[in-house]
């Protein structure tokens, strides 16, 4: 039986799945991650995740497959990409368990918003997907209560 060594996420990386309106890592993919070859996070896509207690990460993932006029910004996918996550809803758009050398954790979401605690490569991130279009236009994004 063949067995997986994962990296270990950060420190800051919340564990565990959060309760709605709880707090969650927000994504990035590493130089490490092969984004042409990758059948499940695409370019531009917003990520949120959280830690196991192997050291992997489950994430959640949202990049707009189908042009939804709601979902052109990224904030919009991180937001239901954690929507999706709270609820545990059914998805194909989640991968629980990645390597966390494959990511890296640039803020964190909750039910208020989104907190980008790097915003520079967050930026890297959307510049590499030809998505600058759809960058957020400040590092702290709220929306209050659902």
């Amino acid at each position: 039986m063949a067995t997986f060594e994962f990296s270990t996420f950060a420190k800051e990386t919340p564990i565990g799945r959060p309760d709605v309106d709880g707090m969650a890592g927000v994504f990035v993919p590493t130089a490490e991650f092969d984004l042409e070859g990758s059948t499940t996070i695409r370019k531009g896509a917003g990520i949120v995740g959280f830690g196991n207690p192997d050291g992997s990460l489950t994430v959640y993932f949202e990049a707009n497959r189908f042009d939804e006029t709601s979902l052109h910004k990224w904030e919009n996918k991180v937001r239901k990409a954690y929507d999706r996550m709270v609820t545990n809803a059914p998805t194909v758009s989640k991968s629980p368990k990645m390597d966390a050398k494959l990511l890296e954790q640039v803020g964190v979401i909750d039910g208020n918003g989104i907190m980008v605690r790097q915003p520079e490569k967050l930026m890297a991130w959307l510049e590499r997907s030809n998505a600058m279009d759809t960058a957020p236009e400040s590092p702290s994004i709220t929306w209050g209560k659902k």
